[in-house]
């Protein structure tokens, strides 16, 4: 049970990211919150993302980190709209946060808003930010067992990409063995196996994610 304190502080955090999505909403803006542990890839991937969609569709990014600007530095070579939130110490980003972030950007010009949250495996999974659906990352090099040290990130994800599937021949770990997993905890989850580097399985996750865009635009202005 948690105690009062966390739970306070969950709700009003909930009430936030309640008021963040009514006003993605009012904008038809989709909205993805994509999360992983550090260095799993979610700024590779989101160069990889933006590079096939960016003709498609106008995208914004909100980077997070506990310091530095170094991936929205990246990000912005690709000519896309992106600003920084730097939580000095914090390991996750909260409704609070974004709504301060998204006032740098026109939100009715946008189509897609992906948010990349601070690299941690716990407590993104918690914090609700606005957004119309999670995702997340797990690359080969953290192991198969990954799923069920940590559910929670896996049961509230919709998609989850398995990055670095190039290592597959020099890691101990079993694609195998993450599906099986994944799928005793969220059995609605879509997987994609991808490599960053090589470029392999990137369009199967980038048509996916732009179906959800384009199903959630539809939806919203029914």
């Amino acid at each position: 049970m948690k105690i009062p304190v966390v739970r306070n502080i969950l709700e009003v955090n909930d009430r936030i990211a309640k008021q963040n999505r009514e006003i993605f909403d009012r904008s038809n803006l989709f909205v993805i919150n994509l999360m992983s542990s550090p260095g799993a890839g979610k700024t590779s991937l989101l160069e990889q993302t933006i590079e096939r969609l960016k003709d498609k569709l106008d995208i914004g990014v909100i980077e997070g980190d506990i310091q530095c600007s170094f991936d929205a530095e990246r990000i912005a070579k690709k000519g896309v709209a992106v600003t920084q939130i730097n939580t000095d110490g914090a390991c996750h980003l909260d409704g609070n946060m974004i709504r301060e972030a998204m006032n740098q950007f026109d939100l009715s010009a946008l189509d897609l808003l992906i948010v990349e949250n601070v690299g941690n495996l716990v407590c993104p999974a918690e914090f609700k930010v606005g957004e119309n659906m999670k995702a997340m990352i797990l690359s080969v090099t953290e192991g198969d067992d990954k799923p069920l040290k940590y559910p929670l990130m896996f049961q509230e994800s919709s998609a989850l990409v398995i990055n670095k599937i190039d290592l597959l021949p020099y890691v101990d770990c079993k694609v195998e063995n993450i599906r099986e997993a994944v799928s005793q905890l969220n059995r609605d989850i879509a997987v994609f196996e991808v490599s960053c580097k090589t470029g392999e399985g990137i369009d199967q996750w980038v048509a996916w994610l732009e179906k959800q865009v384009w199903d959630g635009k539809i939806n919203a202005g029914q």
